[in-house]
């Protein structure tokens, strides 16, 4: 069954590096009086190497079995997919809460869906963006 799926989107030619979705997560996710940045649901990383950012969400994780071996082109550079994949890895340290340590996972800022990553990228590499997707259907019970 197809169904419209609200997501965010990323361009990683647009991202400058300037960390805005970051701060503006961490700041939506606030829990005590403080701002920490280790709250926030998305980090860009940066390829030092070759001078390119590219921001990872945490979550949702799928089951993959390494069939998307795609390549992405950011900023004319070649990278393995795998590689955006492994970041965003519940295995992984990015994305853990502070002090508990549960994963983290992006929850589109709440009901409706409000990303303020989105709505902070002033460099239009973030977008808010319905797609179809074929969903599994619920099977009643007999």
């Amino acid at each position: 069954m197809k169904q419209l799926v609200k997501k965010i989107h990323i361009d990683f030619d647009k991202c400058t590096g300037c960390r805005h979705c970051e701060t503006a997560c961490a700041l939506a996710h606030i829990t005590t009086n403080e701002v920490n940045p280790r709250f926030s649901r998305i980090k860009v990383f940066v390829d030092m190497e070759k001078g390119n950012n590219y921001p990872v969400i945490a979550g949702p994780y799928t089951d993959a079995k390494c069939t998307s071996r795609n390549i992405v082109t950011i900023k004319g550079e070649d990278y393995d997919e795998c590689a955006l994949c492994r970041a965003a890895c519940p295995a992984k340290p990015f994305f853990f809460e502070p002090g508990s340590e549960v994963p983290l996972k992006c929850d589109l800022c709440g009901e409706p869906p409000d990303p303020s990553c989105v709505k902070w990228c002033t460099s239009g590499a973030l977008s808010f963006i319905e797609v179809e997707e074929n969903v599994a259907e619920e099977v009643q019970a007999q």
